[in-house]
């Protein structure tokens, strides 16, 4: 019994992370541009966790230290979606979401200086080839040199906020953290948008991207997320790191049988990805197993 339910866990951790995948796609498909969709996706997901909230009773009250913790934080993580659908907008989904990869390189850097600890040398091994692999994908890709930066800018900021995050996550109930970064990710995209003037035509949607919007918000957002913490708490932090790193693979490929050619790359291109996705799988293993 117990080996089947740990099989079930898994499968609905792949499953999680293959919808987080696919959410590079959508923002392909989604005809308006990053602004705006992310500010939707935020609105979706915070009505979404709040009807959660409600049909488990669960409490949304929090202390005023909290609430500004909390909404600081989302607004990392608006800037952070920001830039990564505007990196697909101006490049490809599958240069997105290999530049994406970088949080690893950016949190073996940033936690240690953030949390003042020693650097590990399996940080600083890892780091290197990471840099090699995005070294050669601004070499063979630079016609989407834009999407990279964007892509790398990106990385940067869900590294900040995960450092952050696993910090508050050790004093708070983690769906109600992400309720909070989701509402102050909507608040701060808000007050961009007002001050841009963009109340207006750039919100319109079409049905597909209403549909596809829905998708983005509700099941790649706010039930990917519950349904990641549920297992997440059955599962080793190995298993989970693993599994996690799959994400750019899965997009990539998703990416490929829905948009064919579009998404085609350089041998060059690949190479890059193999080398930075393959750095990004070994990294768990150096860390837990071998203890560097």
């Amino acid at each position: 019994m117990p080996a089947i339910k740990i099989n079930s866990n898994i499968l609905i951790l792949h499953f999680t992370v293959l919808i987080w995948g696919f959410t590079g796609v959508l923002g392909e498909l989604i005809s308006i541009s990053a602004i705006p969709l992310v500010w939707y996706r935020v609105l979706i997901a915070v009505i979404f966790l709040f009807i959660y909230f409600k049909i488990k009773r669960i409490s949304i009250k929090v202390t005023r230290n909290q609430l500004v913790q909390y909404m600081g934080v989302g607004l990392i993580v608006g800037l952070h979606w920001i830039l990564f659908f505007h990196a697909i907008k101006v490049s490809t989904v599958s240069v997105t979401l290999v530049t994406l990869s970088s949080v690893t390189l950016f949190t073996a850097v940033l936690e240690p200086i953030i949390n003042k600890k020693k650097i590990a040398l399996s940080d600083v091994i890892v780091g290197l080839i990471i840099i090699l692999g995005i070294y050669l994908i601004f070499k063979f890709e630079f016609k989407y040199f834009w999407g990279i930066v964007f892509g790398l800018s990106c990385a940067f900021c869900a590294s900040i906020f995960s450092i952050f995050n696993a910090r508050m996550v050790k004093k708070a109930e983690p769906a109600l953290i992400t309720f909070y970064e989701m509402l102050g990710g909507f608040l701060g995209i808000s007050l961009l948008l007002f001050v841009q003037d963009g109340f207006g035509p750039q919100l319109i949607l079409n049905n597909q991207d209403i549909g596809y919007l829905f998708l983005l918000g509700g099941l790649c957002t706010a039930v990917a997320y519950v349904l990641g913490v549920a297992v997440m708490k059955e599962l080793s932090a190995f298993t989970v790191a693993l599994t996690t790193n799959l994400e750019p693979v899965y997009g990539i490929i998703l990416a490929l049988l829905i948009f064919g050619q579009q998404e085609a790359m350089s041998t060059g291109f690949y190479l890059g990805a193999i080398i930075v996705l393959g750095a990004v799988f070994v990294y768990p293993y150096m860390k837990n197993k071998i203890n560097l």
